[in-house]
């Protein structure tokens, strides 16, 4: 099928975030909403490689009120799109290994309950044991809990989205690489040029995730958005942990696990030096590393054979600040930016949608629900990038 000749807006990315921009542009009137994504199907890029965890325990108050935002929505989400997004409080559980650590994480729970996050609390050992009885608590001095972080299905939000965008005019296009932005001489975008065609653009949302910063350059916008591997390793089919187990998170070098699909997912943040920065491969040196260290601190997954052959990778789209890039793109008055999430991104995708939405669609180009001004693409030149702290 040929792409649509023309569109109100053009959405670069056909991911969580671009589905969701274009769900909630839909919903406040813009029917001609034309999403193109690079891949030839759904759930190819880094939505499809997340892990789909969910938690509003952040150490600065943006990123908890995104949160906040994102769980009253995903609460309503099949109410609103007919699709079940698979959200389930399981809980976040961190564990500190040392004082500093653990003051970390007061602060942060002290910030969180002031912005309304009521059940999240500072832990002791032996509330951890009662929390999840299958860690080793070597070192471990406290923690933090909340019960109602957890879980989503990121493809099934992609899904519910997509469907609720498409009934209202949307179209999805995929196996449409952006290849070029043609701007006028007023300084806007005129047209996206694919690889099947140019579609004419009253306005363009950068959502294209690791891949935002190339996109943006097409049109002269300096974007600072990197991309970042994450590996992930499951362990083959087993019953030693069970379904519900919440996310558990040590601080001090962000190793992490949770159950998935009668799986135990292994998790931690360590990449390689590759030269390719898109590159999704699997390092055998970081399989074994993180093994060991599932061994070490889940004694019950010691005789847990892992599955070499089923690990993956994805990429994260990194901000300098680690949060989100949300707003109009100075250098071209008629792009909007919402990159940069920072691993962040299918957890916040229903917030940011709904907020880029309000923003293009308001007439003093704000969002009315939150303020969103800490996100502007322009605080990094005006020196005013977020400041929080790492292992939150």
């Amino acid at each position: 099928m040929a792409l649509p000749a023309t569109a109100s807006v053009v959405v670069i990315g056909g991911g969580v975030i671009g589905a969701s921009v274009a769900h909630h542009l839909s919903s406040l009137g813009v029917r001609d909403v034309v999403v193109l994504d690079r891949f030839e199907r759904p759930g190819l890029g880094s939505t499809g490689a997340a892990t789909g965890g969910f938690r509003a325990q952040y150490g600065t108050a943006i990123n908890v009120r995104l949160s906040l935002l994102a769980r009253e929505k995903l609460e309503r989400f099949e109410e609103e799109t007919g699709v079940d997004p698979g959200y389930e409080q399981a809980g976040y559980l961190w564990l500190a290994r040392d004082e500093v650590a653990l003051q970390s994480l007061r602060d942060g729970n002290r910030m969180q309950r002031d912005e309304g996050l009521a059940e999240a609390a500072i832990v002791s050992t032996n509330e951890i044991v009662r929390i999840n009885p299958a860690l080793s608590l070597d070192g471990v001095v406290g923690g933090a809990f909340c019960p109602s972080d957890g879980f989503l299905l990121p493809l099934a939000i992609v899904d519910g989205y997509r469907a609720a965008a498409e009934r209202r005019g949307a179209r999805f296009e995929y196996g449409a690489p952006v290849l070029a932005l043609e701007r006028s001489s007023n300084g806007r975008v005129d047209s996206v040029v694919t690889s099947r065609g140019r579609v004419a653009a009253g306005a363009v949302v950068n959502a294209a995730g690791p891949w935002a910063r190339e996109v943006a350059a097409l049109a002269g916008v300096d974007l600072r958005v990197t991309p970042l591997r994450r590996q992930v390793l499951p362990t083959v089919a087993t019953a030693a942990l069970p379904p519900n187990m919440p996310m558990s998170i040590w601080t001090d070098d962000g190793f992490h696990l949770r159950v998935r699909d009668g799986r135990v997912l292994l998790l931690w943040p360590s990449a390689g030096d590759e030269k390719d920065p898109y590159s999704t491969a699997v390092d055998r040196a970081w399989i074994d590393a993180v093994t060991a260290k599932a061994r070490a601190r889940v004694p019950i997954l010691r005789d847990v054979a892992v599955d070499h052959g089923a690990a993956w990778a994805g990429l994260y789209e990194i901000s300098p600040d680690k949060h989100a890039i949300l707003g109009r793109a100075d250098e071209c008055p008629n792009i909007w930016l919402v990159n940069g999430s920072s691993g962040h991104g299918i957890m916040h995708a229903p917030a940011l949608g709904q907020l880029l939405a309000e923003m293009m669609t308001s007439r003093d180009g704000r969002a009315s629900t939150l303020d969103v001004h800490a996100l502007r693409p322009t605080r990094f030149a005006e020196g005013e990038e977020i400041v929080g702290p790492a292992l939150l």
